[in-house]
């Protein structure tokens, strides 16, 4: 592949429009890329964007530099051997930064591939928005030290990330989580019941074991177990495993062996009908403790690692909860069953309880509320028209003024 070299002084490609070049490197990131054009398209419908992202991105007219898919590795053993053809795809991300000349560049999440692109670009002198802030202040707060002048502006999801960084000498805009824009919301049960053939008077229990390839299996085996115990409670009980299309061949052989086979459920609005559905849901960290909580669904989080990984984790964690939704409410409102509390006996009588205690059930969906409200920028706007108004202010900040605050 031959590589154009910029030469200095030479004139960018030209456009009517001013230039946004922005960056998403997975799936989630993606998401939030589109709705964000969509956004920054209602305040200025002459901006022209360039850059890389996934299908959702490209629908709108982004022409992804390379495919999207060749950022998405997540480990430290999977990414060794690619390292030769990611640092070949940053230098071809920066090199046509370079040309192009953006009045703005935006990195989405993705750390790893994001800051080093901002750093090398940093001596282009362009302005630089990061959106979704690293979150080390769950652990790693000694990364910090490497993100001095990365960015002019950082977006935050989460309402307490902007006082945190700023006590450690970085200014963080809240925006809102995407989550509120899933439109998780809109799941039909009666729909879910039609489409898979589920008898109304069944219990239905959803199993979120992670979108990565290393995590379905490490909790599979031990919802396997559950399950078998939890069939003598409930003659009736169907269980719904979400899998995005990418993992889901490999769920599938998972659950082969199962006595009872699962309802896998591979499409987005498909899967906000089981949550509609859904009596109960155990799930592990992340985005879909929050996807739950809007959808209403009584869950407990669990999570099972390695004993060394979790050893480290331990020391490492600064966080009292890893569910998002107790570290919102400031207290456990879903139980955390990690590590050698990730048990069949102790999962099977946690969904027990949530399944024939009201009351739980109940405490829960009112701790929801309050949770969910904290998610939200203010004055009504969507988290996407929050980020786009930021991006806008910083697009219509002089350079000069950027560069004097440094």
């Amino acid at each position: 592949m031959v590589h154009m070299v910029p030469v200095k002084g030479q004139v960018p490609l030209h456009h009517h429009g001013r230039v946004i070049w922005i960056l998403a490197g997975e799936a989630s990131g993606d998401v939030i890329g589109a709705r964000l054009m969509q956004a920054l398209h209602r305040h200025d419908p002459s901006l022209v964007f360039a850059g890389l992202g996934g299908g959702r991105m490209e629908a709108l007219g982004l022409r992804s530099l390379f495919p999207m898919r060749e950022l998405s590795i997540m480990g430290f053993v999977e990414i060794i051997p690619r390292l030769k053809a990611l640092s070949q795809r940053l230098l071809e991300a920066e090199q046509d930064i370079e040309l192009r000349r953006p009045d703005l560049v935006i990195t989405i999440d993705s750390p790893g591939f994001s800051f080093r692109l901002l750093r090398r670009i940093a001596p282009l002198g362009m302005r630089r928005l990061h959106y979704v802030a690293p979150q080390v202040w769950a652990w790693r707060e000694k990364r910090l030290r490497h993100y001095k002048g990365l960015w002019d502006r950082l977006l935050c999801l989460f309402p307490f990330e902007p006082e945190w960084f700023a006590q450690r000498g970085f200014e963080g805009r809240f925006v809102g989580h995407p989550v509120l824009q899933s439109g998780v919301t809109h799941g039909v049960a009666e729909r879910f019941y039609m489409r898979h053939d589920v008898e109304r008077d069944s219990r239905i229990l959803l199993l979120m074991p992670g979108s990565r390839r290393s995590e379905i299996p490490r909790l599979m085996p031990i919802f396997k177990k559950m399950v078998t115990q939890l069939h003598r409670y409930y003659p009736k009980l169907s269980v719904v495993v979400p899998a995005t299309p990418l993992m889901a061949p490999l769920v599938r052989k998972m659950l082969a062996s199962w006595e009872c086979q699962p309802i896998i459920v591979t499409d987005l609005h498909d899967k906000h009908d089981a949550f509609a559905a859904a009596d109960c849901a155990l799930t592990k960290s992340g985005t879909s403790t929050l996807e739950l909580a809007m959808a209403y669904v009584p869950m407990a989080v669990t999570y099972r690692v390695n004993p060394i990984s979790a050893f480290i984790a331990r020391r490492l964690l600064k966080v009292p909860y890893v569910a998002m939704v107790n570290l919102l409410a400031g207290r456990e409102v879903v139980p955390e069953l990690l590590q050698e509390r990730c048990t069949p006996q102790c999962l099977a009588q946690t969904v027990k309880e949530l399944m024939d205690n009201p009351e739980k059930a109940k405490a829960q969906r009112e701790a929801y509320t309050v949770v969910l409200e904290k998610l939200a920028p203010t004055g009504g706007r969507t988290p996407s028209d929050a980020a786009a108004e930021e991006v806008i202010e910083l697009l219509n900040t002089p350079l000069s003024a950027l560069r004097e605050r440094e």
